[in-house]
């Protein structure tokens, strides 16, 4: 597969608007199976944190008072993914958080969202559910870090995503894996899945 970044917000809450901004991002880069690069930081966008946010991720009103602003932070970690093809766990919530902070800044993303929660569904059934943290104890992938802090759940989706990657290539014999493929098997509804992934290994 090719260079891939993966992508995760802590925020203050599910949806972004004027009270509920990120809090933390961290992406990690992928190539050849293996994560070579990291970005992480805290970032400073004036809001409030709830008590029960802190709570679940350990993230404080005081560490993000220290904490640059996020308009620097989306400059750096923009620049840092430029054009590479996204990943996130549950991306439609990550993927509204990217858009738009990076729109408070005046700038647009460039490249599409492939998402693991959504391809563990299609590939992986048999999981007792498709949470981050349930699928890597479930897969016996590496523990990257405390849940909930964005580096750890990077880094975590990034195994992710390889395991899913290699179930495509060993276990449905596709040669080639793509993040487009990725894409387009995210949105095959679970009972085509079969009919899809045939399709991908016959190359069509």
């Amino acid at each position: 597969m090719e260079r891939i970044a993966v992508i995760d917000f802590e925020t203050t809450g599910i949806s972004p608007g004027q009270n509920c901004r990120a809090t933390e991002i961290a992406a990690v880069i992928l190539e050849d199976g293996r994560i070579v690069e990291r970005y992480q930081s805290l970032m400073n966008a004036g809001v409030w944190v709830p008590a029960f946010i802190e709570n679940l991720t350990g993230i404080s009103n005081s560490m993000l008072h220290s904490a640059p602003p996020a308009a620097q932070v989306m400059r750096e970690v923009a620049d840092f993914v430029g054009s590479t093809p996204l990943v996130a766990h549950n991306a439609s919530f990550d993927q509204k958080f990217w858009d738009a902070e990076l729109a408070l800044i005046q700038r647009t993303r460039p490249q599409t969202f492939a998402c693991s929660m959504l391809l563990a569904r299609r590939l992986l059934p048999q999981a007792p559910n498709h949470k981050l943290g349930t699928l890597n104890s479930w897969a016996k992938l590496p523990v990257t870090g405390k849940a909930h802090r964005a580096l750890a759940d990077a880094e975590m989706a990034a195994n992710l995503t390889v395991y899913l990657a290699d179930q495509l290539r060993h276990t449905h014999g596709i040669s080639r894996v793509s993040h487009s493929l990725l894409c387009k098997l995210q949105k095959v509804p679970a009972a085509k899945i079969g009919e899809a992934l045939r399709n991908a290994r016959a190359g069509l």
